[in-house]
């Protein structure tokens, strides 16, 4: 509840909102309210809530802040949905004309793993958003990972982890820089 009370302070703005200097382009619905999101607020919220919805809130902040980092790295895509977006396509089986990312060739694993990308959980989700927003908007705890670029969960060791420099842990995630 005290979510969603301050999503809608946040997240309120008027309906025609298109040509100003923020395009809103995603219309959410919450506890029966419509709000209006950008689209790189969508983009981060549902990274945060694939990448880290059970963690507390300075691990959704960590997670959302090596986003950050990568958008002011040249070596990244330079939109916060590119950056979440990043993967090897391939053309669909079902359609073609369509292209699809490459299981396990994602810079994030929810986006290429088969599973739909929907929120199901609804706090969870709207949490998502609150720290999306208080990120991009605000820059509330923004350096919390000192410029990490790379993050795994505690339980998986991956290949690319002993190249990079060891940053540190916040909850269940451990964090990397590149040299």
């Amino acid at each position: 509840m005290r979510t969603a009370l301050l999503l809608s302070m946040i997240l309120i703005s008027p309906l025609k909102v298109q040509g100003t200097a923020i395009d809103y382009d995603y219309d959410i619905d919450m506890h029966g309210e419509s709000f209006l999101m950008t689209q790189d607020t969508y983009c981060m919220a549902l990274n945060i809530y694939h990448e880290s919805r059970s963690e507390n809130v300075a691990g959704k902040f960590a997670v959302a802040d090596v986003v950050v980092n990568r958008l002011n790295d040249r070596r990244y895509p330079n939109t916060i949905c590119g950056v979440i977006y990043d993967a090897e396509l391939k053309p669909s089986w079902k359609d073609p004309t369509k292209e699809v990312p490459v299981r396990n060739r994602c810079q994030f694993s929810w986006y290429c793993d088969g599973k739909p990308d929907e929120p199901t959980e609804q706090d969870a989700w709207n949490e998502s958003i609150l720290v999306a927003h208080q990120l991009i908007f605000e820059g509330r705890m923004e350096g919390i990972t000192e410029g990490a670029t790379h993050y795994h969960t505690t339980y998986v060791e991956p290949y690319w982890a002993t190249s990079l420099d060891l940053v540190g842990h916040i909850g269940t995630h451990i964090f990397y820089r590149e040299n």
